[in-house]
């Protein structure tokens, strides 16, 4: 799967809300002023007509930013529908703030299609002139999945190096992976559910084709998806036969060639398709 057909989603994605987060400051921040004067100090104050005028123009600055927060928060919905992303909480701390450095404290949780993601981090912020950077520091990722050995080491990785956009990118699509494995097996299950056996649930990496006219003739395809320190995912399906020794005495050609069909059927057909053809064998077998 191509990782920038997502680029330009995600780099939208981190814009909006971006700007979503300053304009709810700026929001905060004009209300706060729009309030600080009492009635008292109004009345008691020379220069009342100026400082009506003054809240009267907060006050259509205020509409202004609603508006757009609201355009934005109205847009973001599609992009997530693009990328699988959706978060479900957000904050942020101010540690540190000076004239050309700025130190914030972020945690911010969500899902990426069916997978659960949790991330906190510190990101430092220094202008120099016009030029502006940004240090992502002591990041902590919890995700599900974690148990995952390859995806334990991915974490920590990313994690050691901060690289925030690494990890949204490479979840991007580990999860759409995961999530293309989780409906193949519920549409199999579904349609089959009298040769279909998922042991470890639709989470799981393998499923299994028992032949409904041969006691004991079983086809397990195993999809593993594997996601490497480099945040590469790469899914790995391959096929075991478990055969009856009777069985297999009789048919020990046909019963070796059978994984190595798969593979093939695999690269040619696609991976509905060469289950679906497994499926049709095991119904028509005597």
């Amino acid at each position: 799967m191509d990782k920038s057909i997502f680029q330009p989603y995600e780099d939208e994605i981190r814009a909006l809300e971006e700007e979503i987060w300053l304009l709810t400051e700026k929001y905060k921040d004009i209300r706060q002023e729009s309030i600080s004067f009492s009635d008292e100090d109004i009345l008691q104050s020379t220069s009342f007509q100026r400082e009506t005028q003054e809240e009267t123009n907060g006050q259509e600055s205020l509409s202004e930013l609603k508006a757009q927060l609201e355009s934005l928060e109205a847009d973001l919905p599609s992009l997530m529908k693009f990328t699988g992303f959706h978060f479900t909480s957000h904050s942020k701390k101010t540690l540190e703030r000076t004239r050309n450095r700025t130190v914030e404290k972020h945690r911010l949780s969500g899902k990426c299609h069916s997978l659960s993601f949790q991330l906190e981090f510190q990101l430092l912020e220094v202008q120099d002139n016009e030029k502006v950077s940004t240090v992502v520091s002591d990041l902590s990722i919890i995700m599900e999945s974690g148990e995952d050995s390859n995806v334990s080491k991915f974490v920590s990785s990313t994690e050691e190096c901060g690289d925030v956009v690494t990890f949204f990118r490479s979840l991007s699509t580990y999860a759409e992976w995961f999530e293309h494995r989780r409906r193949t097996f519920l549409h199999f299950k579904a349609k089959y559910p009298d040769i279909v056996t998922l042991p470890e649930g639709l989470g799981g990496d393998f499923i299994i084709l028992r032949s409904p006219k041969v006691s004991g003739f079983e086809l397990v395809i195993v999809w593993k998806i594997h996601l490497n320190e480099e945040g590469t995912t790469i899914p790995v399906l391959d096929l075991l036969p478990k055969v009856p020794e009777q069985v297999l005495e009789n048919s020990m050609t046909s019963v070796e060639n059978i994984p190595g069909s798969f593979r093939s059927a695999l690269r040619l057909f696609g991976i509905e398709v060469s289950i679906e053809n497994l499926i049709k064998v095991l119904r028509s077998e005597k």
